[in-house]
């Protein structure tokens, strides 16, 4: 059977005491296991909200930041490294957040196995690993059958906001999502982005930021 392509490596890095405590006391408050059933914003929160996922949370400042902003949507974050799990279990505690709970899993499966069609509000894709080198690139997240796959998971009117300092990747994403029929571009996202790190490191390294929006068409 094939395997299939990762757009992520599982890094060993280092787990600081506070992250390992965090994985180990905070996850049965704030971790959603995966399995292949979906999942309501009414089951996770109690209530019903727009719903927002973002792929890829790194550490949890930016996602943090977003759902203690928006205390009237709901937000799903999916990250599969251990150390940025732990600290955003930190942070979701600290801060008392009730609208935000972590998935540690593969972003494409909770897509396809965990989220309803048609029921979300907004996708956020900050900053993804860009593989830059072209022999890489099939390792990409965004692809023509992820594109058609974050669309139909979108409600009518939902936006997808992405954000990279490569600006090939930028062009690539632009690419394939102006081939997938059911979105169109758009001029915002749901909210407005907190800067990242990453998007420091890219202007310390003299690359533009670029932020890339796409609706789902509310038409046939």
């Amino acid at each position: 059977m094939n395997r299939p392509i990762r757009s992520y490596v599982l890094r060993q890095g280092r787990t600081t005491p506070a992250q390992k405590r965090a994985l180990e006391l905070l996850a049965p408050k704030y971790l959603v296991t995966f399995r292949a059933e979906l999942v309501s914003g009414q089951a996770l929160f109690g209530r019903t909200a727009p719903l927002v996922l973002e792929i890829g949370s790194g550490m949890g400042e930016t996602t943090a930041a977003i759902a203690q902003a928006h205390a009237e949507a709901d937000f799903i974050a999916v990250e599969v490294h251990g150390p940025g799990v732990g600290s955003l279990l930190n942070r979701i505690e600290s801060l008392q957040l009730r609208n935000l709970r972590v998935i540690r899993h593969d972003a494409v499966e909770v897509l396809e196995k965990m989220i309803a069609d048609a029921s979300l509000a907004a996708i956020h894709l900050f900053f993804p690993d860009p593989w830059p080198k072209k022999r890489h690139h099939k390792r990409r997240l965004v692809r023509p059958e992820f594109a058609a796959l974050a669309a139909r998971k979108l409600a009518p009117g939902g936006t997808l906001h992405a954000a990279t300092d490569w600006p090939d990747y930028a062009e690539h994403m632009n690419a394939v999502f102006s081939h997938e029929p059911l979105v169109e571009q758009a001029a915002a996202g749901f909210t407005s982005r907190p800067a990242t790190k990453f998007e420091a490191r890219g202007k310390r390294l003299g690359n533009p930021i670029s932020d890339l929006y796409w609706r789902r068409r509310t038409g046939p």
